[in-house]
This record gives structure tokens, C-alpha cells and sequence, in this order.
């Protein structure tokens, strides 16, 4: 038995996402946590974002608090413990903990590499390739498997994305393997292809390790089709991204009974995060999670926070290969002018693309 049937009644969950410009993104995010309340009907779990989307942290930690909730367990809702995770949601936690004396909040930890979430990934690359179990040793020899991930200045969390890389490639024994990234980091996604392509393989599977979808998706999917227009000889297969694929849904409800049974004394997120306030090394950011919607923020750029700009912005193969790509001014605000202005000249001496050349636009869904 779960020890989340034991849960006292006035215990709540709450699960922190980043919120979406895209109101597909907030529409899986609900059905993933529909997917947890009917496997813990007895539960009072809520969802808030940081930014885009509605409802904010804040206003689903007034809805637990309005049910009788004053134990809380968050959890983030994100594939890996970058800034995110470690910075921005436990400073929401803490300044709302603040504000309600007699609240207790306990912070879990990204869904991470857990086998559940490896399992998940590998069912969407294995219906990619029209497989129905995993394949034996030498099955996919001939194919290249390039797994996209988000993409952070968290070096750590880029290296998970390439840890899981590996994992699937030996689990299911592909030919090779690559990882690219969706933003922030390098490889970029169109870089990444373009290259993966010189390899030599007729087979590839595209596989985005997202949860859900949104701008990044709809951009990794027009490289795709741009990358499979140029070279038809090879034939590309794209994975779908994670949603509430059951697996998972049981990845969620391992870390929220890892969050309910760690102690008091305790090194996680939260404590880290807690510790370096007190020390001077981070401050309290303030986010639209922070306070009631009034506007519409389909398409706001002011974050209420800055984020240092990342130390290989300018890498040849990274983000900037993105300029102009119809990317949000957030995005082209971290790059130097310098760089811009090169990038730009870069093209310009390319000269402008053909019909069948031309730059992936975001897909906003």
C-alpha cells in the first residue's frame, strides 16, 4: 500500500510547472495530474506554473490552503533539476511559507533519470520505429537514434539529457547515438542534424525527451522536416514526446512518496536552495507565480526575474544558429550584439535561402 493513503487530511499536493505560452502545454499538464488524482482519488493534489500560464504556484497553494491543506508536498513538474528546479520554485515555496505562519511545505525532486521515466521514453522511440517490445541485439545496428533535450545552463542537467542518451542507445542497441538541444546549449537542434546526417546512417529516430508540447516542439519539428526534405534518401522517424504516458504517471508518484518519507533533516532542493539564501549566494526571485493573474499572458516577456546569461551563448553550434528564428525577445536579449551582428553577416554571405532551404519558423500551438 502507498504510503500516500496514510497521509493525514490535512495533507495536500502540489506539482510546479514552468507554464507554456503554448495552451496545449497547459491542457497536458492537466491531464497528467488528472492521471494522479484518479490514481490517488483521496488526495487533494493541484498544479500551479511559474510564468505563462494560469493557474499559477500561488494560486494553487490558496486553493490547498482553502480545503483545510497545511502540510503541503510540491513536487516540480520538470524532466531535470536545473534553475528552474533548484532555483526559482523553491523561492516561490519559501516566500509563500513566509506569508502563512504555521504552513509546512517539503520540496521533492525533478523526475530525473528514474527507470519509470527511461521506460516512458523508450515506449515513444519504440512506436516511433513500429516496434512493439524491445528489439534484439542487432535489430537496430542501421540506425542512428538522436535524442533532443531542453537544453539549460546547468551543465549537470545537459548531462543527464546525454547520460539518458546512452542508457536508451545500449537498452535498445542502436548503430549510434546523438543528443542535441532544443536551446541554451550546444549542439542546437538544426546543427545537430546537419551533422548527424554526414554519418552515413538511412535510418534516424528523432526522439524529444519532453513532457509536453509547446513552441520548443513545434520548432524541433520543423527541423525535422527541413533536415528530411534535404536528404529524402534517409528516412526519419520522430518519437512522441512524454505527456501522461503511464510510466510516467508512476514516476510522479515516486517522487511525491519520496517527498512525503524524507526527513526533516534533509539536503534536497529546498534545503539547498535555503541554505544559499542565507549565505548571500542566491536571492528570492520574484515571479507571475508570485502574484493573481489580471492580464493575459499569452505572449508577455517580462519574467519578473533575470537569468545570468549563459557562459557559451555564443558557441558556433549552439543558440545563435537560432537568430531570427522567430524566437521570443527573451531569447534574443541574451545574446551580445557582437554576436548577433556576426550571425547576421554569417547568412547574409550564405545568401538567401531557396525554396527548398528554408529557415524552420517556430510552430506556435
Amino acid at each position: 500500500m502507498s504510503i500516500l493513503n496514510a497521509l493525514p487530511e490535512n495533507s495536500g499536493i502540489i506539482i510546479c510547472g514552468h507554464g507554456s505560452r503554448a495552451k496545449i502545454a497547459e491542457q497536458e499538464f492537466s491531464l497528467l495530474v488528472s492521471g494522479l488524482r484518479a490514481r490517488c482519488p483521496n488526495l487533494q493534489i493541484e498544479y500551479g506554473f511559474l510564468e505563462y500560464s494560469s493557474p499559477n504556484i500561488h494560486m494553487a497553494l490558496d486553493r490547498l490552503i482553502e480545503s483545510g491543506v497545511n502540510n503541503i508536498f510540491a513536487v516540480p513538474g520538470m524532466l531535470f533539476s536545473a534553475t528552474h528546479a533548484q532555483n526559482d520554485i523553491p523561492s516561490v515555496l519559501t516566500t509563500y511559507m513566509q506569508k502563512h505562519p504555521g504552513l509546512t511545505v517539503k520540496y521533492g525532486t525533478a523526475l530525473g533519470l528514474h527507470d519509470e521515466m527511461i521506460q516512458a521514453f523508450q515506449h515513444r522511440i519504440m512506436a516511433a520505429a513500429g516496434l512493439e517490445c524491445r528489439p534484439e541485439p542487432g535489430a537496430l545496428y542501421d540506425t542512428l537514434l538522436v535524442v533532443v533535450g531542453r537544453g539549460t545552463s546547468v551543465a549537470t542537467a545537459n548531462a543527464d539529457a546525454a547520460k539518458l542518451t546512452r542508457i536508451v542507445a545500449e537498452n535498445m542497441g542502436f548503430g549510434w547515438c546523438e543528443t542535441v538541444y532544443a536551446g541554451v546549449t550546444f549542439p542546437s537542434v538544426g546543427r545537430g542534424l546537419e551533422m548527424a546526417v554526414k554519418l552515413g546512417f538511412k535510418k534516424i529516430v528523432v526522439a524529444p525527451y519532453f513532457l509536453f508540447s509547446g513552441r520548443l516542439i513545434g520548432r524541433i519539428n520543423a527541423y525535422v522536416e527541413k533536415v528530411a526534405a534535404e536528404n529524402p534518401d534517409i528516412t526519419f522517424m520522430l518519437a512522441d514526446y512524454l505527456r501522461d504516458q503511464t510510466h510516467v504517471i508512476n514516476a510522479f508518484i515516486i517522487r511525491i512518496e519520496e517527498a512525503v518519507s524524507q526527513p526533516s533533516e534533509n539536503d534536497g532542493l529546498m534545503e539547498n536552495f535555503q541554505a544559499k539564501l542565507a549565505a548571500g549566494e542566491t536571492a528570492v526571485h520574484h515571479h507571475h507565480a508570485e502574484f493573481q493573474l489580471e492580464h493575459d499572458h499569452s505572449h508577455s516577456h517580462d519574467h519578473g526575474h533575470k537569468h545570468k546569461r549563459y557562459r557559451h551563448i555564443a558557441h558556433p553550434h549552439g543558440p545563435r544558429t537560432m537568430i531570427d528564428e522567430h524566437v521570443c525577445c527573451c531569447f534574443m536579449s541574451q545574446f551580445p550584439e557582437q554576436v548577433i551582428e556576426q550571425e547576421r553577416r554569417l547568412r547574409q554571405k550564405r545568401g538567401p535561402p531557396g525554396a527548398d532551404d528554408q529557415t524552420p519558423q517556430c510552430q506556435n500551438r
